[in-house]
């Protein structure tokens, strides 16, 4: 079921989602940004930032994920990891070259690290400081169908911190079908939000970036990060620190760091 792919990173987007499970945006003290943030249901994620822009002049056009170490900035910051799920999405256009549909290929454990920036307008503005400022695993599970009934209903989503020898949980361990918005809902909605949003408080024209990224054929989609654990909530990451964010089928394995069939596991040192 496992497998590696190779992805032509070179015309994908990479496109994140805030505020997808309850109570992550308050742990992390960002529920302020969006306060005038309307959503068209209670519960509902806030919108989606770009990580990634293929061949952008900005600090976005630098291809910011590793798979064996994480740097932090080299100015003082606080920096989590936003354990996630990341889906990669074959993106059709219209005659408009507007979003009309999104087909997901495949999925992988994500580390969507974020740096608590003071001052930051923008979303993206705490995602993107150097080339190995994010994580993703290098193998990948095909999506049989994005939908109940699919591979993904019986897969969680948890995440780990080894700090001086000792492994500390950082985020919760939660099952995929707890995201808010998850299947048809999320990619009707993304589609909306590729297409509808706007630059407004911490969000950005996400119509506008594909269009100066000449409308890239695949998307690598964070699909929001879960809550903190008591350990993630109230400790930041410094050098030295390992981090694990595993995705694995409940059906076949365990939520812990170990190696075995059903499991995904992005392993980072922090430098």
């Amino acid at each position: 079921m496992n497998y590696e792919k190779k992805i032509n990173f070179g015309n994908v987007i990479g496109l994140g989602v805030a505020g997808n499970f309850a109570h992550h945006l308050e742990q992390a003290g960002e529920l302020k940004d969006f306060e005038n943030v309307v959503t068209k249901e209670e519960g509902a994620p806030k919108g989606i930032f770009p990580f990634y822009l293929p061949q952008s002049e900005s600090f976005l056009g630098l291809y910011p994920i590793g798979s064996e170490k994480l740097e932090l900035p080299t100015y003082e910051a606080n920096a989590q990891v936003e354990p996630e799920v990341a889906i990669l999405f074959d993106v059709i256009y219209n005659e408009k070259m507007e979003v009309a549909d999104l087909k997901a290929l495949q999925f992988t454990a994500f580390n969507d690290c974020t740096i608590r920036k003071e001052g930051a307008k923008k979303i993206s503005e705490k995602k993107s400081w150097c080339a190995n400022s994010k994580g993703m695993a290098e193998t990948w599970i095909e999506i049989d169908s994005f939908e109940r009934g699919g591979v993904m209903d019986s897969f969680h989503l948890c995440s780990f911190v080894k700090r001086d020898g000792e492994l500390h949980p950082y985020g919760v361990d939660a099952p995929l079908l707890g995201y808010s918005y998850f299947y048809t809902k999320l990619k009707d909605w993304l589609i909306e939000k590729m297409s509808e949003q706007r630059d407004f408080g911490p969000l950005e024209d996400i119509a506008e970036h594909l269009k100066e990224c000449n409308y890239p054929k695949q998307a690598i989609v964070s699909i929001g990060a879960t809550a903190y654990a008591e350990f993630g909530e109230k400790n930041y990451l410094k050098s030295g620190d390992e981090i694990y964010v595993i995705v694995y089928d409940a059906e076949k394995a365990k939520g812990d760091i170990e190696e075995e069939e059903g499991k995904i596991i992005l392993h980072q040192v922090v430098v």
